[in-house]
């Protein structure tokens, strides 16, 4: 397999240092350049294209969401999309977490994470899947349980309206839109819960949770539970 290549833009100079001396150690991760703000962070993205850029979001002179904005509008205009984007903070806030994927991150992890886990969320972002944090799987169901009607049952199969952020998203949500029965099951899946786990709670089968979880993938053009996730913030399941 070869090396992921990284940059890590971080202006605090010893957790910048102590990223680097951590990814060091792995094999599969390879850290190519270095930035201790977003300006300097920004030409060396254009010109390094490295595989994955970790990017911590309180930088001093532009945060790392404008800087994935920016980022993003770049490489739109160059045809150049192979850098993935995996924001790095302490920050958890409703508002940090929906602008950071809105602006074009791919993944969003939180600083007082082990530097395994980091590593971990590297290879899923690298891969092409996005690596939600635990510690804001809240903020993602909060969004969904916005996106349900009042008074809507649970027994009913009254479908939910998206409204799309994304074009590529929007017809097939609008074509496929998520019933609430798999709105509770992608709820479960941010949780954590495995099939068995999910099946037990709602009562049904193992067979019935997987039909369900196949079709949330379709619908929402996900490869895995945890990029469906995402795709629920960026196609409109957020206010």
């Amino acid at each position: 397999m070869s090396e992921i290549s990284i940059v890590l833009i971080e202006d605090h100079d010893l957790t910048r240092m102590g990223l680097k001396a951590a990814l060091q150690t792995d094999s599969t991760v390879r850290v190519v350049g270095e930035a201790a703000n977003a300006t300097k962070g920004l030409k060396l993205l254009e010109t390094a294209k490295p595989d994955v850029a970790v990017v911590d979001i309180g930088l001093p002179d532009m945060d790392g969401i404008e800087l994935t904005r920016k980022f993003r509008q770049w490489q739109a205009e160059t045809g150049d999309s192979t850098t993935k984007i995996l924001i790095l903070t302490m920050e958890h806030s409703e508002d940090a977490v929906l602008a950071a994927f809105a602006a074009g991150a791919d993944s969003y992890y939180m600083k007082d994470t082990s530097i395994d886990r980091l590593t971990e969320a590297i290879q899923a972002t690298y891969e092409g899947n996005s690596w939600i944090d635990p510690a804001i799987a809240n903020v993602v169901l909060l969004q969904m349980r916005k996106a349900l009607p009042e008074g809507q049952a649970a027994e009913k199969s009254k479908t939910v309206k998206i409204d799309a952020l994304a074009p590529e998203y929007e017809q097939v949500l609008e074509t496929y839109p998520l019933t609430q029965r798999e709105l509770e099951i992608l709820e479960l899946i941010v949780a954590g819960c495995s099939n068995g786990q999910i099946a037990e709670k709602l009562y049904i089968t193992v067979g019935t949770v997987k039909t369900h979880v196949r079709n949330i993938l379709n619908k929402l053009c996900a490869d895995d539970r945890t990029q469906a996730a995402v795709r629920a913030l960026r196609s409109g399941l957020v206010a």
